[in-house]
Protein backbone atom coordinates (compact mmCIF):
# COMPACT_ATOMS: atom_id res chain seq x y z
CA UNK A 1 0.00 0.00 0.00
CA UNK A 2 1.53 3.17 -1.15
CA UNK A 3 1.07 6.33 0.97
CA UNK A 4 0.64 9.92 -1.06
CA UNK A 5 0.63 12.83 1.49
CA UNK A 6 0.63 16.90 0.77
CA UNK A 7 0.66 20.14 2.48
CA UNK A 8 -2.81 20.83 1.30
CA UNK A 9 -5.16 18.69 -0.47
CA UNK A 10 -9.00 19.38 -2.30
CA UNK A 11 -11.37 16.93 -0.99
CA UNK A 12 -15.21 16.86 -1.72
CA UNK A 13 -15.58 18.65 1.46
CA UNK A 14 -13.25 21.45 0.85
CA UNK A 15 -9.36 22.37 1.26
CA UNK A 16 -7.83 20.45 3.54
CA UNK A 17 -4.12 20.92 5.39
CA UNK A 18 -1.29 18.03 5.86
CA UNK A 19 -3.66 15.55 3.98
CA UNK A 20 -2.16 11.95 3.45
CA UNK A 21 -3.80 9.34 0.99
CA UNK A 22 -3.47 5.39 1.44
CA UNK A 23 -3.51 3.44 -2.06
CA UNK A 24 -4.61 0.03 -1.95
CA UNK A 25 -2.47 -2.92 -4.04
CA UNK A 26 -5.52 -2.68 -7.09
CA UNK A 27 -4.99 1.29 -7.48
CA UNK A 28 -8.27 2.59 -5.09
CA UNK A 29 -8.11 5.29 -2.32
CA UNK A 30 -8.45 3.16 0.81
CA UNK A 31 -7.98 5.94 3.20
CA UNK A 32 -8.01 9.55 3.64
CA UNK A 33 -6.29 10.85 6.56
CA UNK A 34 -6.19 15.31 7.05
CA UNK A 35 -4.22 16.46 9.81
CA UNK A 36 -1.53 14.28 9.79
CA UNK A 37 1.26 16.86 10.01
CA UNK A 38 5.08 17.54 8.63
CA UNK A 39 3.17 16.74 5.32
CA UNK A 40 5.76 17.63 2.18
CA UNK A 41 4.70 20.55 0.14
CA UNK A 42 2.54 20.78 -2.63
CA UNK A 43 -1.11 20.39 -3.25
CA UNK A 44 -3.04 17.22 -3.95
CA UNK A 45 -5.34 17.27 -6.30
CA UNK A 46 -7.98 14.90 -8.21
CA UNK A 47 -6.92 14.70 -11.82
CA UNK A 48 -9.64 14.36 -14.37
CA UNK A 49 -9.73 12.34 -17.27
CA UNK A 50 -9.54 13.74 -21.14
CA UNK A 51 -12.60 12.57 -22.22
CA UNK A 52 -12.13 13.53 -25.96
CA UNK A 53 -9.04 12.66 -27.94
CA UNK A 54 -8.43 11.65 -31.20
CA UNK A 55 -4.60 10.48 -30.56
CA UNK A 56 -2.95 10.55 -34.19
CA UNK A 57 -3.66 13.71 -34.81
CA UNK A 58 -1.19 14.67 -32.35
CA UNK A 59 1.52 14.77 -35.30
CA UNK A 60 -0.61 17.35 -37.20
CA UNK A 61 -0.31 19.90 -34.53
CA UNK A 62 0.74 23.34 -36.08
CA UNK A 63 0.23 22.23 -39.64
CA UNK A 64 -2.54 23.50 -40.64
CA UNK A 65 -2.72 27.37 -40.07
CA UNK A 66 -1.81 28.31 -43.43
CA UNK A 67 -4.53 29.63 -45.59
CA UNK A 68 -6.28 27.72 -48.31
CA UNK A 69 -6.02 28.72 -51.73
CA UNK A 70 -9.61 29.60 -52.32
CA UNK A 71 -8.46 33.15 -49.67
CA UNK A 72 -10.73 31.49 -46.59
CA UNK A 73 -10.45 28.24 -44.30
CA UNK A 74 -12.71 26.59 -42.04
CA UNK A 75 -13.52 23.33 -39.97
CA UNK A 76 -14.31 21.49 -43.73
CA UNK A 77 -10.75 22.56 -45.40
CA UNK A 78 -9.27 21.50 -42.06
CA UNK A 79 -10.49 17.97 -42.55
CA UNK A 80 -9.27 17.45 -46.27
CA UNK A 81 -5.90 17.67 -45.08
CA UNK A 82 -6.59 15.19 -41.94
CA UNK A 83 -7.98 12.53 -44.66
CA UNK A 84 -4.73 13.47 -46.58
CA UNK A 85 -2.84 13.01 -43.10
CA UNK A 86 -4.50 9.86 -43.27
CA UNK A 87 -3.45 8.28 -46.43
CA UNK A 88 0.57 7.97 -44.25
CA UNK A 89 -0.27 6.79 -41.21
CA UNK A 90 0.79 3.17 -40.08
CA UNK A 91 -0.12 0.90 -37.76
CA UNK A 92 3.04 1.30 -35.96
CA UNK A 93 2.82 5.27 -36.40
CA UNK A 94 -0.13 5.09 -34.65
CA UNK A 95 1.10 3.31 -31.39
CA UNK A 96 3.85 5.93 -31.67
CA UNK A 97 1.98 8.87 -31.72
CA UNK A 98 -0.62 7.42 -29.21
CA UNK A 99 2.11 7.04 -26.76
CA UNK A 100 3.27 10.55 -26.97
CA UNK A 101 -0.46 12.28 -26.91
CA UNK A 102 -1.00 9.82 -23.61
CA UNK A 103 2.63 10.98 -22.17
CA UNK A 104 1.79 14.24 -22.85
CA UNK A 105 -1.62 14.50 -21.47
CA UNK A 106 -0.22 12.48 -18.53
CA UNK A 107 2.44 15.17 -17.91
CA UNK A 108 -0.49 18.03 -18.43
CA UNK A 109 -2.41 16.75 -15.22
CA UNK A 110 -4.96 14.23 -16.83
CA UNK A 111 -4.89 10.86 -15.26
CA UNK A 112 -6.98 8.90 -18.13
CA UNK A 113 -7.88 9.42 -21.79
CA UNK A 114 -11.37 8.81 -23.52
CA UNK A 115 -9.97 7.91 -27.14
CA UNK A 116 -12.44 8.25 -29.74
CA UNK A 117 -11.62 5.89 -32.04
CA UNK A 118 -12.89 6.24 -35.86
CA UNK A 119 -9.13 5.46 -37.60
CA UNK A 120 -10.15 1.11 -38.28
CA UNK A 121 -8.62 -0.20 -42.02
CA UNK A 122 -5.73 0.69 -44.29
CA UNK A 123 -5.63 3.73 -46.14
CA UNK A 124 -7.79 2.34 -49.21
CA UNK A 125 -10.75 1.42 -47.03
CA UNK A 126 -9.52 -2.74 -46.44
CA UNK A 127 -9.68 -4.21 -43.51
CA UNK A 128 -6.55 -4.97 -41.39
CA UNK A 129 -6.33 -9.65 -40.97
CA UNK A 130 -7.61 -8.33 -37.10
CA UNK A 131 -10.29 -5.85 -37.53
CA UNK A 132 -9.14 -4.16 -34.06
CA UNK A 133 -5.78 -3.77 -35.21
CA UNK A 134 -5.95 -0.01 -34.46
CA UNK A 135 -7.51 -0.44 -31.40
CA UNK A 136 -5.07 -2.70 -30.41
CA UNK A 137 -2.58 -0.13 -31.26
CA UNK A 138 -4.29 2.24 -29.03
CA UNK A 139 -4.11 -0.57 -26.14
CA UNK A 140 -0.57 -1.20 -26.57
CA UNK A 141 0.34 2.99 -26.39
CA UNK A 142 -1.95 2.82 -23.00
CA UNK A 143 0.00 -0.35 -21.58
CA UNK A 144 3.07 1.26 -21.97
CA UNK A 145 2.51 5.31 -20.52
CA UNK A 146 -0.15 3.42 -17.97
CA UNK A 147 -2.76 5.92 -18.56
CA UNK A 148 -6.40 4.72 -17.63
CA UNK A 149 -7.97 3.88 -20.80
CA UNK A 150 -11.68 4.49 -22.26
CA UNK A 151 -11.70 3.39 -25.33
CA UNK A 152 -14.37 4.37 -27.68
CA UNK A 153 -14.34 2.55 -31.28
CA UNK A 154 -16.49 4.74 -33.86
CA UNK A 155 -19.20 3.63 -35.69
CA UNK A 156 -18.99 5.68 -39.60
CA UNK A 157 -21.26 4.61 -42.37
CA UNK A 158 -22.14 7.14 -44.74
CA UNK A 159 -20.87 10.58 -45.31
CA UNK A 160 -23.77 12.53 -44.97
CA UNK A 161 -27.24 12.59 -43.91
CA UNK A 162 -28.56 11.94 -47.77
CA UNK A 163 -26.60 8.45 -46.76
CA UNK A 164 -24.03 9.61 -49.55
CA UNK A 165 -21.28 6.44 -49.64
CA UNK A 166 -17.90 6.93 -47.77
CA UNK A 167 -14.84 8.68 -50.01
CA UNK A 168 -11.34 9.41 -49.42
CA UNK A 169 -9.73 9.35 -46.06
CA UNK A 170 -13.01 8.29 -44.75
CA UNK A 171 -12.82 4.78 -46.11
CA UNK A 172 -10.34 4.41 -43.63
CA UNK A 173 -13.23 4.67 -41.25
CA UNK A 174 -16.56 2.65 -42.35
CA UNK A 175 -18.39 0.13 -41.09
CA UNK A 176 -22.33 -1.16 -40.57
CA UNK A 177 -23.62 -2.54 -38.08
CA UNK A 178 -22.11 -6.09 -38.53
CA UNK A 179 -18.94 -5.27 -39.12
CA UNK A 180 -18.95 -2.84 -35.86
CA UNK A 181 -20.00 -5.34 -33.85
CA UNK A 182 -16.86 -7.94 -34.45
CA UNK A 183 -14.27 -4.67 -34.54
CA UNK A 184 -16.14 -4.11 -31.15
CA UNK A 185 -15.55 -8.03 -30.04
CA UNK A 186 -11.69 -7.26 -31.24
CA UNK A 187 -10.92 -4.54 -28.89
CA UNK A 188 -12.56 -6.34 -26.43
CA UNK A 189 -9.95 -9.03 -26.59
CA UNK A 190 -7.26 -6.39 -27.86
CA UNK A 191 -8.10 -4.51 -24.32
CA UNK A 192 -8.19 -7.54 -21.87
CA UNK A 193 -4.54 -7.21 -20.78
CA UNK A 194 -5.27 -3.79 -19.23
CA UNK A 195 -5.20 -2.65 -16.00
CA UNK A 196 -8.79 -3.34 -14.25
CA UNK A 197 -10.05 0.38 -14.71
CA UNK A 198 -10.29 0.14 -18.46
CA UNK A 199 -13.20 0.77 -20.02
CA UNK A 200 -14.75 0.24 -23.51
CA UNK A 201 -17.92 2.11 -25.04
CA UNK A 202 -19.43 3.00 -28.08
CA UNK A 203 -19.10 6.06 -30.07
CA UNK A 204 -21.49 6.60 -33.07
CA UNK A 205 -19.52 9.46 -35.04
CA UNK A 206 -22.19 11.90 -35.47
CA UNK A 207 -26.22 12.33 -36.63
CA UNK A 208 -24.34 12.62 -40.36
CA UNK A 209 -22.53 9.69 -40.44
CA UNK A 210 -24.96 6.91 -38.95
CA UNK A 211 -28.54 6.26 -40.09
CA UNK A 212 -31.36 6.50 -37.21
CA UNK A 213 -31.70 2.80 -37.13
CA UNK A 214 -28.09 1.98 -36.91
CA UNK A 215 -27.94 4.82 -33.40
CA UNK A 216 -30.76 3.04 -32.08
CA UNK A 217 -29.01 -0.41 -32.26
CA UNK A 218 -25.36 0.88 -31.46
CA UNK A 219 -26.72 2.25 -28.04
CA UNK A 220 -28.09 -1.52 -27.47
CA UNK A 221 -24.50 -3.03 -28.07
CA UNK A 222 -23.04 -2.05 -24.70
CA UNK A 223 -25.78 -0.67 -22.71
CA UNK A 224 -23.98 -0.46 -19.32
CA UNK A 225 -20.76 1.33 -20.81
CA UNK A 226 -20.34 5.15 -22.41
CA UNK A 227 -21.59 6.47 -25.11
CA UNK A 228 -20.43 8.95 -26.98
CA UNK A 229 -21.43 11.30 -30.10
CA UNK A 230 -20.07 14.44 -31.69
CA UNK A 231 -23.29 16.58 -32.33
CA UNK A 232 -23.82 20.72 -33.32
CA UNK A 233 -20.06 20.96 -33.74
CA UNK A 234 -20.50 23.82 -36.87
CA UNK A 235 -23.29 25.61 -38.72
CA UNK A 236 -23.02 23.53 -41.37
CA UNK A 237 -24.27 20.34 -39.59
CA UNK A 238 -26.93 21.95 -38.21
CA UNK A 239 -28.42 23.33 -41.37
CA UNK A 240 -27.52 19.50 -42.88
CA UNK A 241 -29.67 18.22 -39.93
CA UNK A 242 -32.37 20.69 -39.97
CA UNK A 243 -32.88 19.94 -43.81
CA UNK A 244 -32.87 16.53 -43.51
CA UNK A 245 -35.03 16.21 -39.85
CA UNK A 246 -36.74 19.12 -39.62
CA UNK A 247 -34.89 19.81 -36.44
CA UNK A 248 -31.77 21.23 -34.98
CA UNK A 249 -29.43 18.07 -33.80
CA UNK A 250 -29.68 18.43 -30.12
CA UNK A 251 -33.52 19.19 -30.21
CA UNK A 252 -34.07 16.52 -33.01
CA UNK A 253 -31.45 14.09 -30.97
CA UNK A 254 -33.71 14.28 -27.37
CA UNK A 255 -36.86 13.81 -28.88
CA UNK A 256 -35.97 10.43 -30.53
CA UNK A 257 -33.58 8.88 -28.61
CA UNK A 258 -33.56 8.39 -24.71
CA UNK A 259 -30.33 10.56 -23.75
CA UNK A 260 -29.61 9.41 -19.81
CA UNK A 261 -25.97 10.34 -17.92
CA UNK A 262 -24.05 7.40 -19.98
CA UNK A 263 -24.42 9.72 -22.73
CA UNK A 264 -21.55 11.86 -23.47
CA UNK A 265 -22.32 14.78 -26.47
CA UNK A 266 -18.98 16.28 -27.54
CA UNK A 267 -18.85 20.07 -28.54
CA UNK A 268 -22.58 21.38 -29.34
CA UNK A 269 -21.52 24.34 -29.91
CA UNK A 270 -24.54 25.17 -31.81
CA UNK A 271 -27.33 25.04 -29.38
CA UNK A 272 -30.19 27.19 -28.93
CA UNK A 273 -31.01 28.27 -25.18
CA UNK A 274 -33.72 25.50 -25.07
CA UNK A 275 -31.36 22.29 -26.22
CA UNK A 276 -28.81 24.18 -23.96
CA UNK A 277 -31.65 23.35 -21.00
CA UNK A 278 -33.00 19.94 -22.33
CA UNK A 279 -29.08 18.74 -22.72
CA UNK A 280 -28.12 19.69 -18.96
CA UNK A 281 -31.67 18.17 -18.07
CA UNK A 282 -31.38 14.68 -19.38
CA UNK A 283 -27.94 14.56 -17.05
CA UNK A 284 -25.74 13.61 -19.71
CA UNK A 285 -22.41 15.03 -19.92
CA UNK A 286 -21.35 17.94 -22.75
CA UNK A 287 -18.01 16.91 -23.79
CA UNK A 288 -15.82 20.17 -24.11
CA UNK A 289 -13.14 20.58 -26.42
CA UNK A 290 -12.21 24.59 -25.93
CA UNK A 291 -9.02 24.76 -27.80
CA UNK A 292 -9.63 22.57 -30.41
CA UNK A 293 -13.33 24.38 -30.81
CA UNK A 294 -10.86 28.39 -30.88
CA UNK A 295 -8.80 26.20 -33.47
CA UNK A 296 -11.22 24.95 -35.89
CA UNK A 297 -13.83 28.10 -35.29
CA UNK A 298 -16.57 25.89 -34.01
CA UNK A 299 -18.11 28.28 -31.86
CA UNK A 300 -18.58 28.82 -28.02
CA UNK A 301 -20.59 26.02 -25.39
CA UNK A 302 -23.32 28.01 -23.54
CA UNK A 303 -21.40 27.28 -20.28
CA UNK A 304 -22.69 29.82 -17.94
CA UNK A 305 -26.69 28.83 -18.73
CA UNK A 306 -25.68 25.05 -19.06
CA UNK A 307 -24.19 25.12 -15.40
CA UNK A 308 -27.15 27.30 -13.69
CA UNK A 309 -29.48 24.51 -15.07
CA UNK A 310 -27.10 21.83 -13.00
CA UNK A 311 -25.49 20.56 -16.61
CA UNK A 312 -22.34 18.14 -16.13
CA UNK A 313 -19.23 18.83 -17.84
CA UNK A 314 -15.80 16.86 -18.94
CA UNK A 315 -13.14 18.22 -20.99
CA UNK A 316 -10.70 16.53 -23.92
CA UNK A 317 -7.69 17.83 -26.16
CA UNK A 318 -9.70 16.52 -29.15
CA UNK A 319 -7.04 17.15 -31.96
CA UNK A 320 -4.39 17.47 -29.89
CA UNK A 321 -3.37 20.93 -31.38
CA UNK A 322 -2.22 21.79 -27.97
CA UNK A 323 -2.24 19.22 -24.93
CA UNK A 324 -3.09 21.32 -21.64
CA UNK A 325 -5.35 20.98 -18.74
CA UNK A 326 -5.21 24.44 -17.47
CA UNK A 327 -5.49 25.72 -21.50
CA UNK A 328 -8.46 23.93 -21.85
CA UNK A 329 -9.97 25.31 -18.54
CA UNK A 330 -8.67 28.48 -18.76
CA UNK A 331 -10.02 28.89 -22.33
CA UNK A 332 -13.56 27.63 -21.60
CA UNK A 333 -13.86 30.50 -18.95
CA UNK A 334 -12.53 33.08 -21.12
CA UNK A 335 -14.65 32.11 -24.37
CA UNK A 336 -17.62 32.85 -21.58
CA UNK A 337 -16.29 36.15 -20.89
CA UNK A 338 -15.50 37.20 -24.20
CA UNK A 339 -19.05 36.35 -25.44
CA UNK A 340 -21.24 37.35 -22.14
CA UNK A 341 -18.56 40.59 -21.61
CA UNK A 342 -18.14 39.74 -17.97
CA UNK A 343 -15.58 38.26 -15.63
CA UNK A 344 -15.55 35.32 -13.32
CA UNK A 345 -18.68 33.92 -15.08
CA UNK A 346 -18.62 30.42 -13.99
CA UNK A 347 -17.59 30.70 -10.16
CA UNK A 348 -19.69 30.51 -7.49
CA UNK A 349 -20.34 32.66 -4.24
CA UNK A 350 -18.65 29.69 -2.28
CA UNK A 351 -15.92 28.31 -4.75
CA UNK A 352 -13.15 30.05 -7.68
CA UNK A 353 -13.99 29.69 -10.80
CA UNK A 354 -10.72 27.39 -10.67
CA UNK A 355 -12.28 25.12 -8.18
CA UNK A 356 -15.23 25.03 -9.81
CA UNK A 357 -13.74 24.17 -13.45
CA UNK A 358 -11.78 21.27 -11.92
CA UNK A 359 -14.12 19.66 -9.74
CA UNK A 360 -16.47 20.00 -12.78
CA UNK A 361 -14.54 18.56 -15.01
CA UNK A 362 -13.42 15.38 -12.75
CA UNK A 363 -16.66 14.38 -11.87
CA UNK A 364 -18.31 14.90 -15.62
CA UNK A 365 -15.47 12.91 -16.87
CA UNK A 366 -15.41 10.44 -14.77
CA UNK A 367 -19.55 9.82 -15.60
CA UNK A 368 -18.60 10.68 -19.47
CA UNK A 369 -15.74 7.82 -19.64
CA UNK A 370 -17.26 5.48 -17.13
CA UNK A 371 -14.83 5.91 -14.05
CA UNK A 372 -15.17 5.50 -10.98
CA UNK A 373 -12.80 8.17 -10.18
CA UNK A 374 -13.37 12.35 -9.94
CA UNK A 375 -12.33 13.01 -5.93
CA UNK A 376 -10.02 11.95 -3.29
CA UNK A 377 -12.41 9.96 -1.78
CA UNK A 378 -12.28 6.52 -0.36
CA UNK A 379 -12.96 3.77 -2.77
CA UNK A 380 -12.51 5.61 -5.84
CA UNK A 381 -9.41 4.90 -8.42
CA UNK A 382 -6.42 6.74 -7.30
CA UNK A 383 -6.38 9.75 -9.83
CA UNK A 384 -4.38 12.03 -8.24
CA UNK A 385 -2.09 15.18 -9.24
CA UNK A 386 0.22 16.91 -7.01
CA UNK A 387 1.53 20.42 -7.83
CA UNK A 388 4.48 22.34 -7.15
CA UNK A 389 4.26 24.84 -4.52
CA UNK A 390 7.85 26.23 -5.01
CA UNK A 391 6.53 27.29 -8.68
CA UNK A 392 6.54 31.61 -8.40
CA UNK A 393 3.15 31.52 -9.41
CA UNK A 394 2.11 29.50 -6.51
CA UNK A 395 4.25 30.77 -4.25
CA UNK A 396 2.53 31.65 -0.70
CA UNK A 397 -1.15 30.90 -2.18
CA UNK A 398 -3.37 28.52 -0.76
CA UNK A 399 -6.59 27.01 -1.60
CA UNK A 400 -8.94 28.48 -4.17
CA UNK A 401 -6.45 31.07 -4.73
CA UNK A 402 -3.57 28.99 -5.46
CA UNK A 403 -5.57 26.69 -7.99
CA UNK A 404 -6.63 29.79 -9.99
CA UNK A 405 -3.06 30.80 -10.25
CA UNK A 406 -2.16 27.18 -11.52
CA UNK A 407 -4.73 27.90 -14.13
CA UNK A 408 -5.06 31.25 -15.30
CA UNK A 409 -1.47 32.40 -14.18
CA UNK A 410 0.89 29.35 -14.38
CA UNK A 411 2.44 28.11 -17.24
CA UNK A 412 3.35 24.47 -18.35
CA UNK A 413 5.21 22.27 -15.69
CA UNK A 414 3.94 22.72 -12.56
CA UNK A 415 2.25 18.86 -12.04
CA UNK A 416 5.01 17.78 -9.86
CA UNK A 417 3.61 13.61 -9.57
CA UNK A 418 0.55 12.38 -11.39
CA UNK A 419 -1.07 8.50 -10.22
CA UNK A 420 -3.58 6.77 -12.44
CA UNK A 421 -5.21 4.41 -10.41
CA UNK A 422 -1.93 4.38 -7.81
CA UNK A 423 0.22 4.13 -11.38
CA UNK A 424 2.53 6.53 -10.27
CA UNK A 425 3.27 8.02 -13.32
CA UNK A 426 5.25 11.22 -13.55
CA UNK A 427 8.22 12.14 -11.39
CA UNK A 428 9.11 15.72 -10.78
CA UNK A 429 7.06 16.83 -13.55
CA UNK A 430 8.32 13.77 -16.30
CA UNK A 431 6.77 11.07 -17.35
CA UNK A 432 8.69 8.35 -17.06
CA UNK A 433 8.20 6.86 -20.36
CA UNK A 434 9.18 9.90 -21.86
CA UNK A 435 12.55 9.26 -23.26
CA UNK A 436 11.59 6.11 -24.91
CA UNK A 437 8.37 7.13 -26.70
CA UNK A 438 10.30 10.52 -27.60
CA UNK A 439 12.79 8.56 -29.34
CA UNK A 440 10.20 6.21 -31.15
CA UNK A 441 7.93 9.00 -32.09
CA UNK A 442 10.56 11.74 -33.45
CA UNK A 443 11.23 9.61 -37.08
CA UNK A 444 7.40 8.81 -37.17
CA UNK A 445 6.94 12.93 -36.89
CA UNK A 446 9.82 13.65 -39.72
CA UNK A 447 8.37 11.42 -42.08
CA UNK A 448 4.93 12.08 -41.95
CA UNK A 449 6.01 15.42 -42.39
CA UNK A 450 7.57 15.70 -44.98
CA UNK A 451 4.42 13.50 -46.91
CA UNK A 452 2.41 16.40 -46.17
Amino acid sequence: MQTISAEQALLPGGWHRDVRVRVDDQGRIAEVAPGQGDAPAGILLPAPGNLHSHAFQRAMAGLTEARGPQGSDSFWTWRQLMYRFLDHLTPEDVEAIAALAQVEMMEAGFAACGEFHYLHHQPDGTRYDDPAELSARIAAAAAETGIGLTHLPVLYMQGGTDGRALEGGQRRFGNDLEGFARLLEGASEALAFLAADTVLGVAPHSLRAVTVDALTEAARLRPDEPFHLHIAEQRAEVVEVLAAHGATPVKWLLEIMDVDPRWCLIHATQMSPEETLGLARSGAVAGLCPITEANLGDGIFDGARFQEAGGRFGVGSDSNIRISLTGELRSLEYSQRLRDRGRALLAEEARSTGRVLLQSVCEGGAQAMGRDSGAIEVGKWADLMRLDTTDLDLEGLESDTALDAWIFAGGTGRVRDLWSAGRHQVRDGRHTARDRVEARYRPVARRLRHAL
